[in-house]
């Protein structure tokens, strides 16, 4: 649109170049500049009325004076070239938008289109995404996108996750491990079972999470607005003056036009755009402009535990037998009865258990009790104390799996949420960011709570929390520690990442809706990227402001070289352009970068 505006504007000041150049039609050529200055600067009137009533200040106030001290002085020419220069910034940021955000527009560009299904003859039927249903044997051949979410079931080979994740080496897969719908395959042809439909598959969550992103603008990406008013001010006082003391109108026209702010105008929302395009390419998704400044500015932060602190995966911890039974025989009886059991400490106990299943007969589950089942004519019960063995006091903090044989108390079997290797190494390198206030927010008991806590390098932690008490621990936070952030993977950190001034998901594993109500989603499982993306949101709010600073040290120099006489009109509007180009091009380095504070931090990941 402002490309199209441009080239009319472009077109308009050839016609008056002919008009005045070619056949003296000097009036005309003046009359035909001025309706269009006066249109623009009515247009832009009306757009800085609306932004006065949303309780905000501009600096287009000085663009509209520039346009019209400029026509009512007569120099229409210089007039023309500020109407080029402010639609011609808006055309360049157009460009450096599209320009930094290449990354999130390749994802919407590429994703997977059919799936082919492996059919019960072993045949296989090319179909749409839609088509797939879970528990569907597909499989993925050299060199194509996996189609939906699924568990290796054959084969191994390399997948290309960069385009979801930003790592860039390959990621080797084997039987039972996870596919992302999205990465690329290697040379290998590989079968799989999909888990998920097409529709809540990693890869159009993060489609419908970069939509989003770019669907909502950022409240504060018009920085330079801050420093509105005095820069406003100062422009009036100095062309003022100018004027008073030359007696000529024209100084007064000569400063306002080296005091057209377009340079101001676009230096942040460029700089937090090309902010956003990096932090694609290292895996997290900022859905505006607004989380950035935030980010960069956070000085406390809340984890939940499960699949944040921790993997979210249980394994095996110990091993305790009852007097007369061993280690080997209870692990044997547990997985047994629990070979059919899809609770989360059944799953657990048989991914970790390496030996052979005996076969079992009658088969019950009680609903969140246990297990039974008669294995070798051995009445076997695995689950809860009070259903395995009443009135046996056997206690355990940790999620314990207790068995019974035969009505004899077998032993117990505990498995832990392990911490997440990462996750001590982030919490140290966010202390280094100086961000001091870290605390950690769980729903388990006072001793695990206390236990992970210590692991992780946190020293404030609250346990035995409701997803409600959550919420109440992050509105408690006081004014002298926000902005505050919240980090969480579960549908029960929804709520506190919506409340959070900063709600970062851990998206890779976590829920749609925690992803959905956050601010920010790390895509890949790895709790570092939250050092990477609040190291990315200070570099590039630095770079943003130092564009901005930059435009109003360039400006303000030209007005008081402007209210001398030394530079005419036409020559300040043409010097403009040069302090819109630098504006740009600075903002641009945003899409890079610089490593200051990743040394601060002492991080060894490479921040792209």
């Amino acid at each position: 649109m402002h490309f199209r505006k441009l080239m009319v504007i472009f077109g308009i000041g050839i016609l008056a170049l002919i008009l005045e150049f070619g056949f003296h039609l000097n009036l005309w050529a003046q009359i035909l500049i001025s309706i269009v200055g006066l249109t623009l600067a009515v247009s832009m009137t009306i757009e800085m009325i609306k932004t006065l009533r949303s309780g905000k200040y501009g600096v287009d106030l000085l663009a509209i004076m520039a346009i019209l001290s400029t026509l009512a002085v007569g120099q229409y020419w210089a007039s023309l070239i500020i109407l080029l220069m402010l639609v011609g910034g808006d055309t360049l940021e157009d460009y450096a938008a599209n320009k930094a955000g290449s990354e999130l527009k390749a994802l919407l560009e590429h994703a997977p289109e059919k799936a082919h299904i492996i059919q019960a003859d072993g045949s296989i039927k090319d179909t749409t995404l839609e088509e797939v249903q879970i528990g569907d044997q597909l499989i993925v051949k050299p060199g194509e996108q996996v189609p939906v979410d699924g568990v290796v079931t054959k084969g191994s080979g390399t997948f290309d996750e960069s385009s979801l994740t930003g790592e860039s080496k390959p990621v080797e897969k084997k039987v039972k491990s996870e596919l992302m719908s999205g990465s690329i395959n290697g040379n290998s042809a590989i079968e799989y079972q999909a888990t998920k439909l097409a529709s809540d598959s990693q890869y159009q969550k993060i489609i419908r999470l970069v939509r989003e992103s770019q669907n909502q603008p950022a409240h504060f990406v018009r920085l330079a607005d801050r420093y509105a008013v005095p820069f406003t001010i100062i422009a009036l006082i100095i062309s003022g003056i100018a004027w008073i003391v030359s007696g000529d109108p024209n100084r007064f026209a000569q400063v306002l036009v080296v005091a057209s702010p377009c340079p101001l105008i676009l230096a942040a929302p460029i700089a937090l755009v090309s902010g956003m395009s990096r932090t694609s390419r290292n895996g997290i998704i900022v859905k505006s402009g607004t989380s950035i400044e935030k980010m960069a500015l956070l000085k406390k932060i809340f984890f939940d535990k499960t699949g944040t602190i921790t993997t979210g995966e249980l394994s095996l911890s110990k091993v305790s037998p009852a007097p007369g039974f061993t280690k080997e025989q209870l692990l044997q009886y547990a997985a047994s009865v629990e070979q059919q059991s899809n609770h989360v400490l059944a799953v657990s106990l048989l991914h970790d258990y390496q030996g052979q299943l005996l076969p079992l007969k009658n088969l019950e589950e009680k609903t969140a009790q246990g297990v039974q089942a008669q294995i070798q004519g051995k009445i076997v019960k695995a689950g809860k104390m009070d259903f395995v063995n009443p009135g046996h006091d056997v206690q355990s903090s940790d999620p314990t799996i207790f068995v019974s044989i035969d009505g004899q108390y077998a032993g117990k079997i505990t498995l832990v949420d392990q911490i997440r290797p990462e996750a001590q190494q982030t919490i140290s390198n966010l202390r280094k960011l100086n961000i001091q206030h870290l605390e950690m927010l769980t729903g388990d008991n006072q001793t695990t709570a206390q236990k992970i806590s210590q692991h992780a390098g946190l020293t404030e932690y609250h346990s035995n929390l409701l997803p409600e008490d959550k919420i109440k621990a992050l509105q408690a936070t006081p004014k002298a520690q926000r902005p505050m952030g919240m980090v969480g993977d579960g549908v029960n950190d929804a709520p506190a990442l919506a409340i959070a001034d900063v709600g970062i998901a851990m998206g890779a594993k976590g829920s749609t809706a925690a992803s959905e109500s956050a601010d920010v989603v790390i895509l890949k499982d790895d709790l570092s990227r939250l050092v990477r993306a609040i190291i990315i949101s200070r570099e590039t709010m630095t770079i943003a402001k130092q564009a901005v600073l930059i435009g109003i040290f360039i400006c303000t120099a030209l007005m008081l070289i402007a209210a001398f006489g030394i530079i005419p009109t036409i020559i300040g509007a043409l010097l403009q352009e040069v302090i819109d180009t630098v504006s740009i091009l600075w903002s641009l380095k945003a899409r890079h970068g610089k490593t200051h504070f990743e040394n601060q931090a002492s991080t060894h990941a490479k921040v792209a």
